[in-house]
């Protein structure tokens, strides 16, 4: 069901990019080599000067322009997400108007975020001016991954971009195609320079990435792939931002809104197949409304089915091995006594995979510890939203959450060790392009979107500059005695008080 993944021995390989409905071979790409990728690195070297000195107005102006050409052939933007993973249009244009939201965010507050900004000297230092500016690290390497091409990595490529950098891209394997459209659009407003730069390939070609000399690494994938990059990255003392693994948890508290529950839960545990690092595959509702909020979720669920046709409300599992780990989590589930109250083992075929829901599954269970990447999910009953938060907690991820609730929502949402919380609304917080994105454990580290997100590829630089010669010179060898003691006074005048 995958293309032949050969080795990038000799110049010249090529592998196909298949589409996960049909095998159709969809188009054919380089495997780029670890000389063909310092080549890139070398290359950017060049043109993150040039960006650079474009300033944040230059910039912007161009991001502005990139933007524009993939708001104005969305439709063809689109087409090709489909083509390489499967997901229905209308999916496709979802993430890909977050994805423009996040270039024109980027741009239009990069100069505020990251510009020179004044600092208090303090009482002692008052003849110095404090300033902090963050300068561009110089080249990015971002990998990418296939389950939302266009959304996910331009989380970190419009980031980095803005803050003044060139980068090297490097998408998955099974949706070069959209990565190759994203960078021949972005070279249509910037052909001066290879500011941003395509390379393709497999594991050996993220690897070559990883260990090239670029200033920062952007990874979204797995877990382990982001333990194996860290160690890579780890010899050259490159910095890494890791977007990782899931097991996100919702919270259904009493009173909330049951049918809005359901509703969330339906779409963020079974829209693109389920594999959403961010979808919901845990639930855990308030006894009082634990059987009607149940019977709610197989009612909204009954409709939702998966499929390559114009009314499936997804599509197929885009990598065939994890069609294996969904079917085993399943049957894990099953077999500690948990029930399917829709769907089953019977629900995973040999390309899709019809929605799941599970309930009474012991939280030992893989299909509760474990990223299940597929369209299932899993109903506890608590007795308590503070057994649901001990239970939401009890994980090694930390990535999205959910809670619903009409009295309760900030107090619980506080309450849970994740990087975001939506309240009252499903996955909400990755549609806005203010907040930081990112998890905590498992889930990775680093953070993209909003300020945090330009900052991340920033270097800070602090400058101090005299202004006038201090009164009491306390850097020199040449400084009294009675200094030393003023300046002994002055602190505990200051800071001494109980």
């Amino acid at each position: 069901m995958t293309a032949v993944q050969p080795k990038p021995t000799s110049v010249g390989e090529t592998f196909d990019s298949l589409s996960p409905a049909t095998d159709e071979v969809v188009g054919t790409y380089p495997i780029h080599t670890a000389e063909d990728v310092k080549a890139a690195v070398e290359r950017a070297r060049v043109a993150a000067e040039w960006w650079a000195g474009l300033g944040f107005a230059g910039r912007a102006e161009r991001l502005k322009g990139w933007k524009g050409v993939l708001t104005r052939r969305l439709p063809q933007l689109c087409q090709v997400v489909r083509d390489e993973t499967g997901k229905p249009i209308a999916d496709a244009q979802l993430e890909s108007v977050l994805a423009i939201e996040h270039i024109a965010w980027a741009g239009k507050h990069a100069r505020k975020v990251l510009g020179k900004q004044k600092r208090s000297a303090g009482l002692l230092m008052s003849n110095q001016a404090a300033t902090v500016e963050y300068q561009p690290l110089g080249v990015v390497g971002v990998i990418g991954p296939w389950n939302y091409p266009v959304f996910t990595p331009l989380g970190s490529i419009a980031y980095a971009l803005a803050a003044g950098n060139a980068v090297v891209f490097k998408p998955s394997e099974y949706t070069p195609g959209v990565g190759k459209w994203l960078v021949d659009a972005f070279a249509e407003i910037v052909p001066e320079q290879p500011v941003l730069q395509l390379v393709t390939g497999f594991g050996e070609t993220g690897a070559a990435l990883v260990s090239s000399g670029v200033d920062k690494i952007a990874f979204t994938g797995s877990t382990a792939t982001g333990k194996r990059i860290m160690a890579s990255a780890a010899e050259t003392l490159t910095p890494v931002v890791i977007e990782a693994g899931g097991k996100d948890p919702v919270l259904v508290d009493a009173d909330a809104d049951l049918d809005a529950a359901a509703d969330a839960t339906v779409w963020g545990a079974f829209s693109n197949s389920g594999q959403t690092c961010i979808g919901v595959e845990r639930v855990y509702v308030h006894e009082k409304v634990h059987d009607e909020f149940v019977a709610k979720v197989v009612e909204k669920s009954k409709d939702v089915r998966a499929g390559s046709d114009e009314a499936a409300q997804y599509g197929p599992v885009t990598m065939p091995s994890q069609l294996a780990v969904i079917r085993r989590h399943i049957q894990d589930a099953l077999a500690r006594g948990g029930k399917a109250v829709l769907g089953g083992e019977d629900a995973v075929g040999d390309r899709y995979a019809q929605p799941t829901v599970l309930v009474d599954v012991p939280e030992e269970s893989e299909a509760v510890t474990e990223e299940t990447f597929g369209p299932t999910v899993t109903i506890a009953k608590v007795r308590d939203m503070d057994e649901a938060v001990e239970r939401a907690n009890s994980t090694k991820y930390g990535l999205g959450s959910t809670v619903f609730s009409k009295s309760r929502g900030v107090e619980l949402a506080e309450k849970l060790r994740t990087g975001m919380t939506a309240i009252n609304a499903p996955l909400s917080f990755a549609g806005i392009a203010s907040l930081p994105f990112g998890g905590v454990g498992d889930s990775g580290f680093g953070r993209i979107h909003g300020p945090e997100g330009l900052r991340e590829f920033a270097r800070t630089k602090a400058i101090a500059r005299q202004r006038f010669t201090a009164p009491l010179t306390l850097t020199s060898f040449s400084r009294k005695e009675s200094t030393d003691a003023l300046v002994a006074k002055l602190v505990t005048i200051l800071h001494g008080k109980r």
